[in-house]
């Protein structure tokens, strides 16, 4: 007996066209899950669901930021409906203020009063900077928002002196002149930094280094990076490697090693290259596929990274940060900078890199998807006074019980599909003991066409929620905030077990009773 399911995912017809899939008459596949319940492993870290905002396009101005005399409904110039979308994430921690432009970032630009803060260019991705928002707003946004701090410090074109000094403006308690300053700024007591990236991209943007001399520089500058003594532990991130650059990791363990608490890793999903990366809503099954390989792609390289660091630290002392990742697609012409839609596919790689994730806690602490709102794989879109939350935002509200939980393996026996050039397996899974006590599992039907039949073998009951759409390009507008939202899933086992029917092109995230 196949078992009972019931699951809404509203009454929208197929019809032709790019981007459209076939009826749910296809073909079904069949697919199994074993959940190992008495192997688990070490702790998901919350901070694997970090985020990432830099100063670029309308990531910060428009995106967080709109200042206290904006017509937008704002909390101290933070618009309200983003902040409000980002508490019900739960976000751990927030990457800022980049990327490349941290790499020309100057910390004293962006405090005092904002009439009289310095205007200069983006260095790297254009416009003009007025600092409006600068590091009061930045650790205020935080605050706000229920988060920890993740400040990427200029390592490319700044003093190692200067480079402290912002720790000691923000977290100092002596009287000191740094303290004296920021309370005349407005801030009393001090804020709290819980992580601290020395650098950032020091292979590229970051200064064009060798691994040997990036190295160097980090244990150099992180000797004057000393945090106020009521801050806590303060985590000072390496600048680390790219892809498949396993030897940057390689040196930078060897060399840098004993001064190290963890080193970031940066990956992009481009689904042809640099120069053609394709569009984020005009593809094809090819391109669908070929997107979802490449993502996956981050499982190898972890493997490999992994493998460079347990070389040089058989304890795993020091963490793995992949804190730049996600979907990387042309831009769309006259849009601001790195500003691209978000389709059913974002929601499909990204529950995929989760999974991975999952299966590397041993090493893998914290992660920042590239980024928060508006730019790249964005969580949020806004417009004027209007937003929208994207796909990927809701796979990351559907995957809010993995934070904190204990994982388990999960051993997957799936059939695959192609289309182009790569083939990928229809069934990924993850799975988890949560802080709540519930076995949580997360399903990805990469298929485009088909559903599959599940069969999971324990439980006797499944609830939770499925997000899917009638095409592959799905993608949520500011007229049509909902054609991707999650839905209502449950099933109860039959005769055979419990077993999950998974639409087609759906990530589906249950406790399992």
């Amino acid at each position: 007996m196949r078992t009972l399911i019931r699951w809404a995912l509203g009454a929208a017809a197929l019809a032709s066209g790019i981007g459209v899939m076939a009826t749910e008459a296809a073909a079904q596949v069949e697919a199994t899950v074993a959940i190992d319940t008495e192997q688990p492993g070490p702790v998901i870290e919350p901070a694997v669901y970090a985020q990432f905002a830099e100063h670029l396009g309308k990531g910060i101005y428009d995106g967080v930021w709109v200042g206290p005399d904006s017509p937008i409904p704002n909390t101290q110039g933070f618009r309200n409906d983003v902040v409000e979308a980002l508490r019900r994430l739960e976000v751990p921690a927030v990457r800022w203020p980049g990327g490349c432009f941290a790499d020309s970032y100057d910390w004293r630009d962006g405090i005092g009063p904002r009439d009289q803060r310095p205007a200069h260019p983006n260095f790297f991705w254009g416009g003009v900077e007025d600092n409006a928002f600068g590091t009061h707003e930045f650790m205020d946004f935080v605050e706000l928002i229920g988060s920890e701090a993740y400040l990427a410090g200029n390592m490319g074109s700044m003093e190692p002196r200067s480079m402290g000094q912002w720790v000691e403006y923000i977290t100092g308690t002596a009287d000191s002149t740094l303290t004296q300053q920021r309370r005349a700024n407005g801030r009393e007591r001090p804020w709290r930094v819980k992580y601290f990236g020395v650098g950032n991209e020091t292979w590229g943007c970051g200064g064009n280094m060798t691994a040997e001399t990036s190295a160097a520089m980090h244990s150099r500058y992180q000797t004057f990076i000393k945090a106020g003594p009521e801050n806590g532990p303060l985590i000072r991130v390496a600048s680390g490697s790219q892809g498949d650059d396993v030897n940057f990791t390689e040196v930078l363990m060897r060399d840098a090693g004993k001064h190290l608490d963890a080193i970031s890793l940066h990956y992009y999903t481009i689904r042809h290259n640099w120069d053609k990366k394709g569009s984020a809503t005009d593809f094809d099954e090819a391109g669908w596929t070929a997107s979802i390989a490449k993502a996956r792609q981050m499982d190898d390289y972890l493997v490999q990274h992994i493998a460079a660091m347990d070389r040089h630290d058989r304890e795993k002392r020091v963490a793995l940060y992949v804190d730049e990742w996600g979907n990387w697609f042309d831009g769309e012409p006259g849009a601001p900078a790195l500003y691209q839609q978000n389709t059913l596919l974002d929601a499909i790689t990204a529950a995929s890199t989760l999974n991975i994730f999952h299966r590397h806690t041993d090493r893998v602490k914290l992660t920042a998807i590239a980024q928060m709102v508006n730019v790249l794989q964005a969580m949020i879109l806004t417009d004027g006074p209007r937003m929208v939350l994207t796909p990927t935002y809701h796979v990351f509200d559907l995957y809010r019980p993995f934070q904190g939980a204990v994982p388990y393996p999960v051993g997957i026996a799936s059939p695959s599909f192609k289309a182009g050039e790569f083939s990928v397996p229809v069934i990924d899974a993850t799975a988890a003991r949560g802080k709540d006590g519930k076995l949580w599992l997360a399903l990805v039907n990469a298929d485009p066409r088909r559903s599959a039949e599940v069969a999971v073998g324990l439980g006797r009951s499944a609830t939770g929620r499925v997000l899917t759409a009638d095409r592959i390009n799905s993608h949520n507008t500011f007229d049509n905030p909902n054609a991707v939202a999650p839905r209502p899933y449950s099933a109860r086992a039959g005769r055979d077990g419990l077993t999950l029917e998974v639409p087609a092109r759906s990530v589906v995230v249950v406790s399992i009773d």
